[in-house]
């Protein structure tokens, strides 16, 4: 190494440099022996250490360097290698008179005469505590950073270099995509992307975007170590040096697939609500709708039921009253889809077997569906009973088999099938436990999702004009939703349809209680002072004239409040017969009332719709509207047989 020596100057020149010397206060600038003791000191010297000339010069310069580096020796290796490299140069904490520190930057050089003769050194030292404390603070800053990114778990945090590869790794990246620091520093940030994001270049476009925008913000699949995917929010800012030019990206990125579940099932619930407030709407509707017709319907069809009894025997006017009945028996069964789909229908709940039901409908289904269908059942369960109104029950599962026929063309198999279910999860709309479940499957022709959402709606038909009113599955949907089940429709376009009916199970023990509710049979049928009560005057009139064609004696009232006082002054009256549906007083607060006065008055309610939600009716007999003179028959024949 080249040596760097200051020769003795002549004398002449002594005082020129010692004016310089002493002029300058930014710098230490002193002179050492050849042992090392002080033998000048400049004003800068003064300055930064403390000293006076008088207290320093004669003392060893080693006084300026902590007690640790002068236990190590340091003061006489800095003169050492000042004397035999040339110069010696460091920085290092050094000491002021005070006892306080300071970090200095040092120079040390050796003083030789023009004769060769080693004279001492010359020593130059600067005060740079203020640069010292900002580069502490600046890498204590760093190390912070650099521990709170380490830190981070939430959050993969990364660094690449301007062609994409991985060049820092924290310990959230490690959580989230399974690799460790080893195992991926030095690799290209892509592989993290799925393969149709590779193929379609989609990491260079991520790049490229952050190159020309300075940023890149963006959610997608990722794919971790064991291949797993995960949503993941990206985001991806270029970093620039302090000349401008581009030296890499830092890279975010969060797994927020939790989020994106939870807002998945979010929208699914809206959805699924909104769904039940608009059938709900529709039921609202069509089930006052419904009621109202029925009312017509009763009055049509209780005057022609009489006036065939009474017409003359002409052929052709017979033809006419039976073609007048039909139509208005086939506007009744409309009403009564609509009251299904609405699920204000008067339901016969009993305990029934499925699994027999079925095998009894077989030959109807096959007698109906066609020889281009086959039919099979299957049975899970060696005991499948429910609760449900059996007629219903049977036109629910005909209507879906011949929904099923209708969607295979050229022929094909349905499959009815039965099983116990458990519920998926407790909810409002399933509450028990345990459910037989009634499938019927076809290989048809399906459909599509639009197509599948509005099935259920009441009026909604894919069938052509004249072959559907729309109402069969809104019937099923209602039926199954008022006996405390569910109706679930799946279908996928050119794979088939399955359509399942879910009903509570019940044991085969309570089938003793299928025999207690079955209708009780009467031979006697005496002759009754009978009560009356409809708002609807042509309905009441229609009742009226039935009733007293049967051989009972009626007494009609158009209200609750003329019900009462019909009451009391008819006290020979056997038994009461009164709608439900009536203004200010309805037909059950009326039964409710008369109950106080003779609690042993027999009380039918008369309804074209049940009352969504009141059980309380449930203790008195109801007769479903539109009904025929025989129905009428049959229950005053039930309540007279407790007279």
């Amino acid at each position: 190494m080249k040596s760097t020596k200051i020769l003795a100057q002549p004398v002449r020149d002594e005082s020129r440099y010692r004016l310089l010397v002493e002029a300058v206060k930014d710098y230490a600038i002193y002179m050492l022996d050849p042992s090392g003791i002080v033998t000048s000191w400049n004003p800068g010297a003064q300055l930064f250490k403390g000293y006076v000339a008088d207290e320093i010069i004669g003392q060893h310069f080693s006084r300026f360097y902590t007690a640790e580096d002068q236990a190590t020796g340091l003061p006489t290796r800095a003169l050492r290698t000042s004397l035999t490299e040339g110069k010696f140069e460091a920085e290092g904490w050094r000491v002021r008179k005070d006892g306080t520190k300071f970090w200095a930057y040092v120079v040390i050089d050796p003083i030789i005469s023009e004769a060769g003769e080693h004279l001492g050194f010359a020593k130059v030292t600067r005060d740079l505590t203020e640069r010292k404390q900002v580069q502490d603070a600046l890498w204590q800053s760093q190390e912070q950073f650099r521990l709170l990114v380490q830190g981070v778990t939430d959050y993969a945090i990364f660094m690449l270099d301007p062609d994409g590869r991985i060049n820092s790794w924290n310990a959230g990246a490690q959580r989230i995509k399974g690799y460790t620091p080893d195992e991926i520093i030095g690799e290209h940030f892509s592989r993290f992307y799925t393969q149709e994001d590779r193929d379609a270049e989609e990491p260079d476009k991520a790049l490229d975007t952050a190159r020309r925008e300075g940023r890149f913000e963006r959610e997608g699949w990722r794919i971790r170590k064991n291949g797993a995917p995960f949503w993941a929010h990206v985001i991806i800012d270029q970093i620039k040096d302090d000349s401008g030019s581009l030296i890499g990206f830092a890279k975010i990125t969060r797994d927020v697939t939790e989020r994106r579940e939870a807002a998945a099932a979010l929208e699914s619930a809206r959805e699924a609500l909104f769904q039940s407030q608009k059938l709900e709407a529709i039921g609202k509707l069509t089930g006052g709708v419904a009621h109202d017709f029925n009312n017509l319907l009763m009055a049509i069809m209780g005057s022609m039921d009489l006036l065939r009894k009474y017409l003359p025997d002409d052929p052709r006017a017979r033809r006419l009253l039976d073609n007048a009945l039909q139509g208005a028996e086939r506007g009744a069964t409309m009403t009564k889809r609509m009251l299904a789909f609405a699920r204000r229908q008067e339901l016969k709940p009993e305990i029934i077997d499925v699994q027999l039901l079925i095998l009894g409908m077989k030959d109807l289904m096959a007698r109906t569906l066609g020889p281009t269908v086959s039919i099979e059942t299957r049975f899970i369960n060696d005991s499948n009973f429910i609760r449900a109104d059996a007629n219903e029950l049977e036109m629910a599962i005909l209507n879906l088999a011949v929904n099923a026929r209708d969607a295979i063309s050229g022929g094909g198999q349905i499959v009815i099938s039965v099983k116990k279910i458990d519920a998926p999860q407790p909810s409002d709309a399933l509450k028990a436990a345990l459910y037989a479940c009634i499938s019927v499957a076809d290989n048809g022709s399906g459909m599509d999702p639009r197509t599948l959402e509005r099935a259920t709606e009441p009026f909604f038909t894919t069938k052509g004009i004249g072959k559907g009113t729309g109402l069969g599955l809104s019937m099923v949907h209602g039926l199954a939703e008022q006996s405390g089940g569910r109706f679930i429709l799946r279908s996928t376009l050119g794979q088939g349809t399955t359509a399942e009916l879910w009903f509570p199970a019940v044991t085969a023990q309570e089938q003793t209680l299928s025999e207690q509710s079955k209708a009780k049979s009467h031979t006697r049928q005496r002759a009754l002072a009978i009560l009356v009560v409809d708002d609807d005057p042509l309905v009441l009139m229609s009742t009226v004239a039935l009733i007293e064609d049967l051989g009972h004696t009626v007494i009609e009232a158009s209200s609750g409040s003329a019900a009462l006082n019909a009451l009391k002054q008819n006290p020979a009256i056997e038994l009461l017969i009164t709608d439900q549906a009536m203004p200010n007083m309805s037909g059950l607060q009326l039964a409710q009332a008369i109950r106080k006065q003779r609690p042993t008055l027999p009380i039918i309610l008369a309804s074209g719709f049940a009352e969504a939600g009141d059980d309380s009716s449930s203790t008195f007999p109801r007769l479903a509207k539109p009904y025929s003179q025989a129905d009428l028959q049959e229950i005053i024949g039930f309540v007279s047989g407790d007279l």
